[in-house]
């Protein structure tokens, strides 16, 4: 690898890190890298200077959303925006992209972490991405993430967002979000 190679590597893997520094906003305690809906960061011109005349190139983001009408990627592309400029990238293009579509297998194990420190029981098992055939799959019971009990109920399929269901334990008897395995 030329040292060029090295540079435009190092430049991407930088705005990689602004990237993923954007919170997402229904579950602040996650990124959107932890999240798995950061699929790509891109600079364009391989680090020349972009035609505006500004001093880096233009930066273009691939995110993918939870489900296809989430109201959270409007806020997501301003705060990636807001992140960019602020870092002195003066052109930022967001690409939102609907597939493959997002599933929580995407999700890092250190996001699934931070749900649970959180008070959302993270998902559980994988998912069945593209169709599912063979033996049926069985649900496994869900942690509470207060008391770790697993006497748990759901109460209802949607809860705060459509990616989380409600659950409450049936031994501390706290409800708690759980995010649904997509």
């Amino acid at each position: 690898m030329s040292s060029v190679d090295t540079q435009a590597r190092t430049a991407e893997q930088q705005a990689w890190d602004i990237a993923s520094t954007v919170c997402d906003p229904e579950i602040p305690v996650l990124t959107i890298a932890d999240l798995g809906i950061l699929r790509d960061v891109r600079l364009s011109g391989n680090g020349e200077t972009p035609d505006d005349g500004g001093s880096r190139p233009a930066v273009e983001v691939t995110i993918t959303p939870t489900y296809s009408g989430c109201p959270a990627m409007d806020a997501i592309g301003d705060d990636l925006r807001t992140a960019f400029k602020d870092a002195g990238y003066p052109s930022v293009h967001i690409n939102l992209v609907l597939a493959p579509a997002w599933t929580t297998d995407w999700m890092t194990e250190s996001g699934k972490a931070k749900l649970e420190e959180y008070g959302i029981a993270p998902p559980t098992g994988r998912a069945a991405a593209g169709g599912h055939s063979g033996p049926v799959r069985l649900s496994l019971a869900v942690k509470c993430p207060q008391c770790s009990s697993l006497n748990t109920k759901e109460l209802t399929r949607f809860a705060s967002t459509s990616c989380k269901a409600l659950f409450v334990c049936q031994d501390c008897k706290e409800p708690f979000d759980y995010f649904k395995v997509i």
